[in-house]
């Protein structure tokens, strides 16, 4: 081996002066770094991108997991032994962005005339590292004035990745403000029917939203489970205790329902997450649970106001669901088949619970608890609400 340079590391020892020698390799003849270029957040170990040419060394620091959370060039140390002799190996990678803002709403809106808000907003957009997105829109149109205008926006990110959309403008004299509602509705015993086996546990979540609750007709017409908001947070950020709860989780109880419990977020950092968690946790009071604590974000038509990256949001879940995990419960992520196929990643393999309104899911990833219509009718409350099948 040609041109090594030798480091002398003292082993500051009390009562020992004993001298380790470490050579430096400087010529790659023995190990090569294959991948220079590496994806910001990508879960790439020093293993993935070594190049071992002779396979005599002995590499020590193959598990290393390399820093992706930041973008520019980074130093890889790489210590190994050969002949009984210790090397050390330097080289450099460079973490990339290489992807472009992600469209995630219809790109046909309706506004308005006279609308005085920023249109750049009307669509939902997100990037995978940045929260700060460049929206440029070419086309004429005129707010002041009714009609249909075809634009184009024009998005990019912090490393100028590029998306562009097409988006139909509809500016109209008078909204048309009528919702209309189906007159359709799922009846539990007809799921109980098609989805009740040795494996599966049919039961409900609820809020305040369903007024008082007969927990216990609720049991007689066959669930077994409850899922239950304890508390919400609003827009002015506060979080308060949903003014249900603390009747309805006793009152489950009482009827020999299995309980969980969920909290309706809007958290934009790690710790707003962990003071959610602990308000849970607070609230809970020691509690005993059958289920879950489950994370619920889903204001994804307000994405672009709060100005954080597909990777924060995941961050924040995780956050939250480690927080109660560290506490003796088990955390969960609650959202919809679109959001977790396209945003949630889930790297550490969290509970999932499923929201999919549907006859049979298309969702090919992992999910203990399946929500599957938010127009459920069962014995003991008045209105809708929510029927879930949970898997064993």
């Amino acid at each position: 081996m040609k041109y090594f340079k030798v480091c002398l590391l003292c082993l500051l020892l009390v009562g020992c002066s004993k001298k380790e020698v470490i050579y430096e390799d400087t010529t790659n003849d023995f190990l090569d770094i294959k991948n220079e270029k590496i994806e910001v957040y990508d879960d790439i170990y020093l293993k993935d991108i070594m190049e071992i040419k002779n396979q005599e060394i002995d590499v020590t620091t193959k598990d290393y997991k390399i820093d992706t959370d930041s973008l520019g060039e980074k130093e890889i140390v790489i210590n190994y032994t050969y002949d009984k002799k210790k090397y050390v190996y330097k080289d450099k990678v460079n973490i990339v962005d290489t992807t472009p803002p992600l469209v995630f709403s219809g790109t046909s809106k309706t506004v308005k005339i006279n609308y005085d808000k920023d249109i750049c907003n009307l669509i939902s957009y997100g990037d995978n590292y940045t929260g700060d997105i460049k929206c440029e829109i070419s086309g004429n149109y005129d707010l002041s004035k009714t009609g249909t205008y075809k634009l184009l926006y024009n998005l990019s990110d912090s490393s100028n990745n590029k998306t562009e959309v097409n988006v139909t403008l509809n500016v109209v004299s008078k909204l048309n403000n009528n919702t209309s509602s189906s007159t359709t509705k799922t009846y539990f015993k007809d799921i109980y029917n098609l989805h009740k086996t040795d494996d599966t546990e049919i039961g409900i979540d609820v809020s305040k939203w369903q007024g008082n609750i007969d927990f216990q007709k609720v049991k007689e017409a066959g669930a077994t489970f409850v899922l239950m908001r304890l508390g919400v947070q609003s827009s002015d950020r506060s979080l308060s205790v949903d003014s249900y709860y603390k009747e309805n989780i006793k009152k489950a109880k009482e009827a020999g329902l299995k309980v969980g419990v969920y909290l309706y977020s809007i958290a934009t950092s790690k710790s707003e997450a962990i003071k959610q968690a602990d308000f849970v946790l607070d609230t809970l009071d020691k509690e005993t649970l059958d289920l879950p604590i489950v994370f619920d974000w889903e204001s994804w038509g307000d994405w672009n106001t709060f100005k954080i990256s597909f990777h924060d949001i995941n961050e924040v879940a995780n956050a939250f669901i480690e927080r109660v995990n560290e506490n003796g419960y088990k955390g969960m992520l609650y959202s919809s088949k679109f959001y977790l196929e396209t945003i949630w990643e889930n790297k550490k393999n969290y509970p999932v619970w499923l929201a999919h309104y549907t006859k049979k899911t298309t969702y090919e990833g992992s999910y203990d608890i399946w929500q599957l219509c938010n127009n459920g009718r069962i014995s003991g409350i008045n209105g809708d609400v929510d029927i879930d099948i949970m898997y064993k």
